[in-house]
């Protein structure tokens, strides 16, 4: 029975042990990231070599099956791993020092992996931060793995109880008792948790440039300010979506597991490569300067699915684009223009490529600096983004954008195209059902059917209703803004009782209907109409 108590007493300060080691590690490793770069913390730059090296249906799932928490659960998994990772090394240190401490070292090694990998890599300096980790960490599990092993009659190699004591007499007292090793392990974890704290007080500070050079902008007047909407436009629905999304609600999709805080007064945008006849880098306080647009545009995410809630419209100021291009030399390839994409990216590394004849061709393309008269939030691009309308945001709209190269399609697959999406992605049309919710219990009479439609650059100009197998009705549309704004659309049902299937689609304005054709989104967009049950009581 001692025996056994020995195991259970060496295996759990063992994990203890480990445990008290991957956060000394983590804690080391934040401190290192707020002295060099808050981005290449170990968790944050394994996580985006994880998202990096996922396969697209992967991503896709996670996006629907999480949404906008889904880099919250990508980083809680990859805690989880390092804790069960870091557990197992503790049981293991226990009998095997040495070795325990080599496997933290092999984590260090995996973090410097990722963060060199990373397209927004500093070089070696975002390699300090796993590597200074791994070092405390293998150093802590070393000592503390001593200490479980000696309070638990176990050496090195787990043999006998140290000469002169009882292997009976297990923590009783000596220089590795159990009370050594608990107060070790307090100390230990004291001195981590002040390390992490200080490490998120220095990331914290190295952001406060960017939080002041935000929150002292004044945006300037549009020299063409946006046109008013149309008093008809907003229909009082109870349910349906608004007209202008508020920020706060405004979906948010990208790769970024730490949203950039970039400051203004350091910014640049570099212009240059294929066709680009006069290279050239501008500052924000140039882009603010300059005659500014104010338009009302709703972006899509290519990942919504059929009913989805990744689209979102806005009122966005900004530089338009076709004019830095047409300053700069470019033309597009309709008028003998040597590119033919246009990759912007931005400063997390990611890329984007958008056609050069469709941001060139007369649309509202925008280096957009305001967001629904404020500058942009951080995390929708501060300080400057690409807004384009008419294209899917995974060929159009770049966040924290700093460099735009000229290229073309045949000789650069951006981040996405890489990973089997289209390389030219056009908004598809589409209707939702904003209300009633599917499941949902409305009582018998009039219901009240209503949603929003879009189809940029193209608009909408009929939305229809069919319940369970009749006939397909017209709905009523709301006033249309622009093209390139969504539409509401409302339908007065008389409900009977009983459980009803409420479908809708939409006719765009080149006079094409919606399809049917039920499609993923991987790879151009979702397709397909979309439809609701619920039940009448």
């Amino acid at each position: 029975m001692s025996s056994f108590r020995n195991t259970i007493d060496r295996t759990a300060s063992g994990g203890l042990a480990g445990l008290l080691a991957g956060f000394t590690a983590l804690a080391v490793a934040e401190l290192v990231a707020g002295l060099v770069r808050p981005a290449a913390g170990p968790v944050t730059v394994v996580g985006g070599a994880v998202i990096d090296r996922t396969p697209a249906a992967v991503k896709d799932f996670a996006i629907r099956a999480f949404g906008e928490r889904d880099k919250l659960v990508l980083q809680l998994g990859i805690l989880a791993l390092l804790a069960l990772f870091a557990l197992c090394l503790g049981v293991l240190a226990v009998r095997h020092r040495r070795v325990g401490a080599a496997g933290v070292l092999v984590f260090g090694v995996v973090g410097v992996a990722a963060a060199l990998s990373r397209p927004d890599s500093a070089g070696g300096g975002d390699a300090l931060p796993a590597l200074a980790g791994a070092a405390a960490g293998a150093a802590v599990l070393y000592v503390l793995a001593g200490k479980a092993g000696g309070a638990s009659g176990a050496g090195e190699a787990g043999g006998a109880a140290p000469a002169g004591r009882p292997s009976g007499a297990v923590g009783t007292g000596g220089g590795w008792s159990r009370r050594g090793f608990l107060t070790a392990s307090a100390l230990t974890a004291a001195a981590a948790t002040g390390a992490g704290v200080l490490g998120r007080t220095l990331a914290g500070q190295r952001g406060q440039g960017a939080v002041a050079s935000r929150s002292g902008l004044t945006l300037p007047a549009p020299a063409s300010p946006a046109p008013a909407v149309p008093s008809g436009a907003e229909l009082k629905v109870p349910g349906i979506s608004g007209f202008t999304t508020p920020n706060r609600d405004f979906y948010r999709v990208d790769t970024a597991l730490v949203v950039p805080k970039v400051d203004a007064g350091t910014w640049r945008l570099r212009i240059h490569g294929k066709g680009v006849s006069r290279p050239r880098s501008y500052t924000f306080e140039e882009l603010l300067a300059r005659p500014l647009i104010e338009r009302d545009i709703t972006l899509t995410c290519v990942s919504n699915e059929v009913g989805g809630p990744y689209v979102g419209n806005a009122r966005w100021l900004g530089v338009p684009l076709a004019g830095l291009l047409a300053e700069c030399g470019v033309r597009p390839p309709s008028k003998g223009g040597k590119a033919d994409q246009l990759v912007a990216r931005s400063v997390d590394g990611m890329t984007l490529g958008s056609p050069v004849e469709d941001v060139m061709d007369g649309r509202d393309a925008l280096l957009a600096i305001g967001m629904n008269g404020e500058p942009l939030p951080f995390d929708h691009g501060f300080p400057v983004r690409m807004v384009v309308p008419g294209l899917y945001g995974y060929v159009s709209a770049c966040k924290w954008i700093e460099d735009i190269e000229l290229t073309t399609f045949d000789a650069y697959d951006p981040y996405w195209v890489k990973r089997a999406w289209a390389r030219r992605a056009p908004v598809k049309t589409q209707c939702r059902i904003d209300t009633p919710k599917p499941f949902a219990r409305p009582a018998t009479g009039t219901v009240v059917v209503a949603g929003v439609a879009w189809a940029q650059r193209r608009g909408i100009t009929r939305v229809e209703v069919r319940i369970d197998d009749g006939p397909w009705q017209d709905a009523e549309l709301a006033a249309q803004d622009t093209v390139d704004t969504w539409r509401q659309w409302s339908h007065r049902w008389q409900a009977a009782a009983g459980g009803h299937t409420i479908a809708v689609r939409a006719t765009d304005g080149t006079g094409q209907a919606q399809t049917e054709q039920r499609a993923r989104t991987v790879p151009d967009g979702a397709s397909g109409w979309h439809s609701v049950f619920v039940t009448v009581p």
